[in-house]
């Protein structure tokens, strides 16, 4: 299959090293300095170049902040036949776009990234297919993921947009509460050095991705959740009630088991 990955950055060249020997990959990005790390496929830093290789499927691995631009740039250079596919965290305004896109789609969300997970071991990993879109691009993905022995899960948009809010606007907003009260400590223990390094590598990403995940419309539910069990973790602690103590951590045991 010809396939063009729009996109060099680190998810870019990823699947490029991914797809390269079994298909004929082409990848495009504008910022041709980055393309020097990709291997074994044809580079393009102009649009009209993608006219000639008339791509079956397009992956649009570019930023949440500009997958859709990305995609309206590309239409005008495939066939109507062309599959469009999206790996993006944050789908909003994907659903209506592919709607009225005139092109067979597959939106799929790797739910791992280069910050925390190790690319090349994602047996422990998971992604997620969104069920609407075109079978054979589902299939497509369904097969790739099970190379990769990633744990698969068939959601539609508004089933994934929620897990987001519970899967990443949690630990997210967990973890930028955790450093908006940081201190300088001058020997830290293992676990505030654990809590550190998500912390670091949270902050590491674009701020605009970290964003949209937060304004995920389910996220403030999630939130009031957090700050409820806050507020009864608080109370407990004020009254040094050992019993309730025990009765909370018990539970949380239970939730993490």
């Amino acid at each position: 299959m010809r396939i063009l990955i729009l996109g060099a950055g680190k998810m870019g060249t990823f699947f490029s090293d991914l797809l390269q020997p079994y298909h004929e990959v082409a990848v495009f990005d504008s910022d041709s300095a980055r393309l020097r790390f990709t291997y074994g496929v044809l580079r393009f830093s102009s649009l009209n170049e993608v006219d000639e290789f008339d791509p079956e499927m397009v992956i649009n691995a570019v930023t949440v902040k500009h997958t859709l631009d990305a995609f309206h740039s590309v239409i005008p250079h495939l066939s109507s036949a062309c599959i469009l596919s999206d790996i993006a965290s944050v789908k909003t305004g994907l659903p209506e776009f592919y709607a009225s896109c005139g092109h067979p789609y597959v939106s799929t969300h790797p739910m791992f990234g280069p910050t925390f997970a190790s690319l090349s071991n994602l047996a422990n990993e998971n992604a997620i297919i969104i069920s609407e879109g075109s079978p054979a691009g589902k299939e497509f993905f369904r097969q790739l993921y099970a190379k990769l022995k990633l744990n698969i899960v068939d959601y539609t948009f508004e089933e994934h947009d929620l897990t987001i809010a519970y899967s990443l606007s949690i630990p997210f907003a967990s973890t930028l509460v955790f450093g908006a009260v940081m201190k300088h400590q001058d020997a830290p223990g293992t676990t505030f050095k654990r809590h550190m390094a998500i912390a670091r590598g949270l902050m590491s990403e674009d701020d605009y991705l970290l964003s949209e995940i937060l304004f995920n419309p389910n996220t403030p539910h999630q939130l009031e959740l957090i700050s409820e069990k806050l507020s009864e973790l608080r109370d407990i602690i004020s009254r040094r009630d050992s019993e309730a103590m025990r009765g909370f951590l018990d539970s949380v045991r239970t939730n993490i088991s």
